[in-house]
């Protein structure tokens, strides 16, 4: 597929989650490709909120997706400030969060544990010019 790429607004988001069905499709993981709209939506949704209109910047986000034998993999970059989802600091703060009962927990928070929880890999990378998330799921369970 060639990439997508759009402007970091929430009016994309249902391009992307299209651009991201149509790839499970394609790699014959439509049952888990669900869970991975999921996990893209949310980093989406972050890197429009957070990381572009929090800080008064504008930018595209760019998903590129490479299916082979063994897995579906999704690239989305971006140009907003630097974050990193994959930080221990972050991911442990969620996970105590979901311990919480529903009374106890602040709003949102759960964003990097669903990623988790939905796909199999997930990697960040610093750009030079902003960030790289990539997930892959696999196309076979073993």
């Amino acid at each position: 597929m060639e990439p997508l790429k759009v402007p970091g607004s929430l009016d994309s988001l249902q391009k992307i989650r299209q651009y991201v069905a149509s790839a499970a499709t394609e790699a014959g993981i439509q049952k888990r490709g669900y869970k991975l709209c999921l996990a893209v939506d949310e980093i989406a949704t972050n890197i429009i909120t957070h990381g572009y209109e929090e800080n008064g910047l504008e930018g595209n986000i760019s998903v590129k997706t490479e299916i082979d034998e063994k897995s579906l993999t999704v690239y989305i970059e971006d140009t907003a400030k630097p974050y990193n989802p994959t930080n221990p600091d972050i991911l442990e703060e969620e996970i105590l969060t979901t311990k919480k009962s529903l009374e106890e927990r602040s709003i949102g928070r759960l964003g990097i544990f669903l990623i988790y929880e939905s796909v199999d890999r997930f990697i960040y990378e610093k750009l030079e010019s902003g960030n790289r998330n990539i997930l892959v799921v696999n196309r076979t369970t073993t």
